[in-house]
């Protein structure tokens, strides 16, 4: 049997589809010899669905010894948005003799033209549902946003989430990680503590009235051993966060970014931002914060191409040699996609300067921004491992993660190569001296400048020291593939017997 889970309904609980499907098996004398189970997982795509996708793998590499598949109902089997991916996955099992039954469903999947224009029409409806609900939750989130409560995300340096009851009075201060348990409850946004917000009006004071660059605003907070709100050292760009978000002046502001039905991620235009002014106690005063943002502005407003190829010019004589991240890495500069948007790429960019990249210094920024990334991962990884209550020590000079004096995990980065043909590979080197139980594959996004996804790679399925990575690699391998290491700290975490049972 498969059963599955999101967060809706109780009554999909996975007990009672057990229940539902083991009365069904009895009735007909089926033997039900192995549940795959995804429990808290949405229908819309086969992501994360890690029960799902062992399951396609057995039925595919032969390894399945059942011969019927028996589900709820359509709609457990996936709302995907796309009605023939939950036909194709169907059609997998099928193609190897294997049968999937909907045993709440009031048709036999045998293959009829009935069964097949109804499973159609359900699959359509089990996607229509997951649309009409988004709708539903963002107008719900909306109308909450206009009353002044906090939507989701971390506060930020120098703020603090605060829960509050159905009557408005303050419950408790909520820490990085927790949620409300309460549907009644609703969570605002309360200034920090004395030290951070004078940091955060320091900031501010700094950037209007001294005229300091982020940069500079970041070295300084480094020196003085001040922490961001991840405990990590500023940078530019958490500096810059700090000066441009509105929470800082007490607007609640949302919709910014939409990832609707878990399909592409997309940078809204400020009038689709949905906001609310002044509804929480702010940090800095309006008019700090609206100067800061007419600074920004001036310095963003559009170049023309020859200011454009002016200021590459001038970086080029500083530094001697170009490449992306030292673009991005400079004040009062248009960002690298900004050149190659203009420009057609940061190639042609450069030889209109006359600049002619050399392949070893273009890898000299690269590599150098890969091992500091390298660092980070290692250390944030450590850190979410600690706070789940793991332990975890390095071995110098390997960097061999030893987790819980069980888990051996060695974490690699795999820059990502352009071809020719225009398409997108990454090569994977095991270090296989260390014996490491798992590999976590960084890949990297085209540019190299932030990760693009993770593979957790068991060393019982590597035999090749070495590995090439498409963008699309079959089933085989992308199940392992995740879009963040989220699984990965849950299977380092430590529970008790009584839990695990």
């Amino acid at each position: 049997m498969y059963v599955r889970m999101s967060t809706d309904h109780q009554k999909y609980s996975t007990e009672n589809q057990a229940d539902a499907i083991l009365e069904y098996a009895v009735r007909r004398n089926i033997e039900i010899i192995q549940t795959y189970t995804d429990s808290g997982k949405s229908g819309l795509s086969i992501d994360g669905r890690d029960a799902l996708k062992q399951l396609i793998d057995d039925v595919q590499s032969g390894r399945a010894v059942f011969n019927m598949i028996l589900v709820l109902d359509v709609t457990r089997w996936g709302r995907f948005q796309d009605a023939d991916e939950s036909a194709y996955y169907e059609y997998i099992c099928r193609r190897a003799g294997i049968d999937v039954q909907y045993v709440a469903e009031q048709f036999e999947n045998d293959g009829s033209p009935v069964s097949t224009i109804v499973k159609g029409v359900k699959r359509a409806m089990a996607g229509e549902y997951s649309r009409e609900l988004s709708g539903k939750v963002f107008a719900g989130q909306c109308r909450l946003i206009e009353l002044g409560y906090r939507q989701g995300g971390p506060a930020g340096y120098g703020i603090r989430r605060v829960l509050i009851d159905e009557h408005g009075n303050q419950k408790a201060e909520l820490k990085r990680g927790e949620h409300k348990s309460l549907q009644t409850d609703r969570v605002i946004l309360i200034p920090g503590p004395p030290e951070e917000v004078e940091t955060v009006r320091w900031m501010y004071k700094a950037f209007t009235r001294e005229g300091m660059q982020e940069s500079r605003i970041a070295a300084i907070l480094n020196q003085r051993g001040v922490l961001t709100d991840l405990d990590r050292q500023w940078t530019r760009g958490t500096v810059h966060e700090v000066l441009t978000n509105e929470k800082y002046i007490g607007n609640n502001v949302f919709n910014r970014t939409s990832f609707k039905l878990k399909k592409r991620r997309v940078e809204n235009t400020p009038d689709m931002w949905v906001r609310k002014d002044n509804v929480f106690e702010a940090v800095v005063e309006p008019s700090d914060f609206y100067t800061a943002q007419g600074i920004v502005r001036e310095r963003s407003r559009k170049y023309s191409n020859e200011e454009m190829l002016d200021k590459l010019r001038q970086l080029h004589e500083q530094h001697g040699w170009l490449s992306g991240f030292i673009i991005n890495e400079s004040e009062n500069m248009p960002s690298s996609s900004v050149y190659t948007q203009r420009f057609g790429s940061l190639i042609r960019a450069y030889k209109l300067i006359g600049f002619t990249p050399d392949h070893d210094y273009r890898y000299i920024e690269v590599n150098r921004h890969l091992r500091k990334m390298h660092g980070d991962i290692v250390e944030d990884t450590i850190r979410k491992i600690e706070v789940l209550g793991g332990k975890v020590r390095q071995e110098n000079p390997s960097e061999l993660l030893i987790i819980n004096d069980e888990l051996r995990v060695s974490l690699v980065i795999c820059r990502c190569h352009h071809t020719q043909g225009d398409d997108y590979r990454w090569k994977v080197r095991f270090d296989t001296g260390l014996m490491p139980d798992i590999t976590v594959a960084v890949r990297m996004a085209a540019g190299n400048e932030k990760p693009l996804d993770y593979y957790l790679l068991p060393a019982l399925d590597i035999e090749n020291p070495k590995m090439r990575l498409a963008e699309n690699n079959g089933l085989a391998l992308d199940s392992y593939q995740f879009d963040d290491l989220e699984l990965f700290f849950q299977l380092t975490e430590r529970v008790t017997i009584t839990e695990a049972a």
